[in-house]
């Protein structure tokens, strides 16, 4: 695959994209950052792929793994209106089925689309499986990371909104109570993923989001989050109190011994 056969899967996308437009204004801030997450993604792949010193082919196809990560997020929101894959679909495995239908990857090589189908039908499960190939392994760590570092822009950005300018889809529907679950802080005192059935409010939401760092792979996507502050800004979206403080404090501690150690777990 090269630059060439890129683009032309960046039309694809774009005009799949524009077939899901919509008048209602609330519906198409939604499209509208589905997309932009998407373009997203895709550069922060590139910058990873390119620290990694891949090769131009395996670049090129890190890309098209991100382009189409979230393929599968426009049909889900147009029949469910919404983006919580438990009130809906699976939006990886509805993605990995576009594609197919659609016969997008047919002119490739088949372990080319192979790995593609793999990467975006896993991105979004809660850890790695086991037994993938090296290059299987490899490819779905870039584009959890790639995915991961633009989520949280996504989320700063509709925190610091009014209701009434957010993208409706985006909140998951979790009550805004002023409190942290003592079940999900515990999570983040050991170092551990937040797993999305423990959550009861907005907070433990973010909290989950906080717990992703835990979850990076390269020193690069560890640099990223760094220099764009990530922890701070979702933290500050939390209650002002001692614990956050301290959590916020720990994490970035974190990030500079893996910053330290080039990211190697």
């Amino acid at each position: 695959m090269n630059r060439a056969e890129l683009s032309a899967l960046k039309t694809w996308f774009a005009d799949y994209c524009r077939s899901f437009y919509s008048i209602d204004a609330d519906e198409q801030r939604n499209i509208s950052l589905k997309e932009l997450h998407t373009g997203n993604v895709c550069d922060n792949i590139t910058r990873i792929a390119r620290d990694e010193l891949l090769n131009e082919e395996q670049q090129v196809l890190a890309e098209v793994i991100a382009l189409f990560h979230d393929v599968g997020r426009f049909p889900q929101y147009r029949q469910y209106k919404t983006f919580k894959d438990s009130d809906s679909t699976n939006h990886a495995a509805l993605g990995a089925k576009v594609l197919l239908e659609n016969n997008v990857l047919a002119p490739f090589p088949k372990d080319e689309q192979d790995m593609i189908i793999q990467a975006v039908r896993l991105h979004n499960v809660f850890a790695i499986p086991e037994k993938l190939s090296a290059d299987g392994d490899l490819f779905l760590k870039l584009i959890r990371d790639a995915d991961k570092l633009d989520i949280w822009r996504v989320f700063i950005e509709y925190y610091a909104l009014p209701e009434s300018e957010r993208a409706s889809a985006v909140g998951l529907g979790f009550p805004d109570l002023p409190f942290c679950s003592d079940e999900v802080l515990a999570c983040l005192d050991e170092g551990r993923m937040v797993n999305l059935s423990m959550l009861k409010t907005l907070n433990d939401f973010k909290l989950l989001q906080l717990s992703w760092v835990f979850d990076l792979n390269f020193a690069a996507s560890f640099r990223l989050l760094k220099e764009r502050d990530y922890i701070g800004g979702i933290a500050a979206t939390l209650p002002t109190d001692g614990r956050i403080a301290a959590l916020a404090k720990r994490l970035r501690e974190y990030v500079e011994v893996r910053l330290a150690c080039g990211a190697a777990a």
